[in-house]
């Protein structure tokens, strides 16, 4: 430290005093020393260049644009595309529709428990909007929260025995805002590989590390879990930092399956593992009052760490929801996107979300008899010679799939699309099951989606399989 000093001193050096100091400094303080004066003399001899810009001649500029062509901002589409022709909605109810001028009964919609003909969610929409008007106009944070969003909230909770819920605006949203919300880069996610697109854009957006096990095979689940848990016994340190989420669908949107949670839940204590389930399209269809899969197994809903619900099913109506502990629902508060910087729901929908609720308190038999037409129909639709039904015989989404494929995509699309226009002659609405072929995990094979509403009754489920049976008889002699 001396000899340090000893550089700044005012007083005049000899050479001797020099060499000692020199000599007593430490060795890395000389070699900085010299490393630093190289770079000052460097800096001080080199040449500095004015940056030159190449100006184009006007004759340059001019060969430049006429050899320009832009690029589509979208790839080229024929004009006969199916999608390009929207099929128009005049009339809309729970057992009929009218489309495109042509009345059939309604096996296409979502409408699980008919909420969207009640007069009971009819007149608590008009009244919110009577009262609120059309939107809130703003995120939940900043003046958007209306005081029906907190009674339905409440109300939810309250009817699922959980501690806490929380309203998203927009059904797809809810679950594809809800993983990135907890899960993040270096955790691992655990996934059904028959999970629908809202889920597969909320994996995507947590940038985690994804394991798809095969749909609802918990040989191949537990086989991935043992996998993970053999490393972490390598590597204990790094264990206790990651993460682990388990993420399911309870009804699966896309086969008509149930999960089974009870396993899932097994392996949620034994490998320590964080499960998130989505009950879009199980909420008030499974279980004896309509609580989901877990009413339906007998398990706790406690034990699962996340429940998601889109309204957009059998609650008629538009947005989201979140069930949990308030410890979890009060993190996406601050961290759900769709939550944060999305205008809230719009009273009148909350309103009649909640009117819902309680049609589905006053009459728990609804799930029943929903449940027994679904099934009446799964045997029925069975019957039909070169088609499967997917999907469990109580669920009210079903998937007719060709027994023979062509082995080509599109040309059974174009099949399948033909069964539904023709059917929709003969006074019977269906929809082709749209997906996102070339962004979709695991692409599904094309089907035609089947619905299942509870006023339909069984004369007019045996009018819409008759229907389907010759229509697709057919479309099978013409197509040879």
């Amino acid at each position: 430290m001396e000899s340090v000093w000893s550089f700044i001193s005012p007083e005049p050096w000899s050479f001797g005093e020099l060499f000692d100091a020199l000599r007593q400094a430490p060795m890395y303080h000389i070699v900085v020393e010299i490393i630093l004066v190289v770079f000052i003399i460097r800096l001080l001899l080199t040449k500095s260049y004015p940056i030159e810009s190449d100006e184009l001649t006007e004759a340059e500029k001019e060969e430049l644009i006429r050899d320009w062509e832009p690029e589509p901002l979208v790839p080229d589409t024929p004009e006969d595309h199916p999608d390009l022709k929207s099929r128009v909605v005049t009339k809309n109810g729970s057992t009929s529709m009218v489309v495109n001028g042509k009345e059939g009964i309604n096996m296409a919609t979502l409408d699980f428990l008919g909420m969207i003909s009640r007069k009971e969610t009819e007149e608590a929409a008009l009244k919110a909007a009577g009262k609120y008007g059309v939107g809130s106009c703003g995120p939940r944070a900043f003046f958007g929260t209306i005081d029906v969003h907190l009674y339905l909230e409440q109300k939810l909770a309250s009817f699922c025995g959980v501690e806490q819920a929380i309203l998203y605006s927009y059904g797809f949203s809810t679950v594809a805002s809800a993983i990135p919300a907890y899960a993040k880069r270096g955790d691992i996610i655990y996934c059904d590989e028959g999970v629908s697109f809202p889920i597969q854009m909320g994996l995507l957006a947590s940038r985690s590390k994804l394991k798809f096990f095969k749909h609802n095979d918990m040989d191949d689940l537990q086989r991935l879990l043992e996998d993970q848990m053999a490393l972490e016994k390598k590597n204990p340190k790094k264990a206790k930092v990651t993460r682990k989420f388990l993420v399911v669908e309870g009804l699966y949107a896309n086969y008509g399956t149930i999960a089974p949670i009870a396993k899932l839940i097994e392996f949620k204590y034994k490998y320590k593992v964080r499960v998130f389930m989505d009950e879009s399209y199980s909420f008030g269809v499974l279980g004896k009052t309509g609580r989901g899969v877990t009413e339906y197994s007998g398990v706790k809903i406690q034990d699962v760490d996340l429940i998601v619900v889109s309204m957009e099913m059998a609650l008629g109506t538009m947005g989201g929801f979140c069930l949990g502990t308030q410890y979890v629902i009060d993190h996406q508060a601050l961290c759900g996107l769709g939550y944060c910087f999305s205008a809230s729901l719009p009273p009148l929908l909350a309103s009649a979300a909640h009117a819902a609720i309680d049609c589905l308190e006053a009459d728990p038999d609804i799930c029943e008899r929903l449940r027994q037409k679904a099934s009446f129909l799964h045997e029925r639709l069975a019957e039909i010679e070169g088609i499967t039904v997917s999907g469990v015989p109580i669920s009210p989404v079903k998937h007719i799939r060709l027994v023979n494929s062509s082995g080509n995509r599109d040309a059974d699309t174009r099949l399948l699309q033909s069964v539904v226009d023709k059917a929709l002659d003969r006074g019977l609405v269906l929809t082709v099951a749209k997906y996102l072929n070339d962004e979709e995990s695991f692409l599904p094979d094309p089907s035609i989606r089947v619905t299942v509403n509870v006023d339909l009754t069984e004369e007019l489920l045996i009018k819409a399989v008759d229907i389907m049976k010759n229509t697709f008889s057919e479309v099978f002699q013409k197509s040879g």
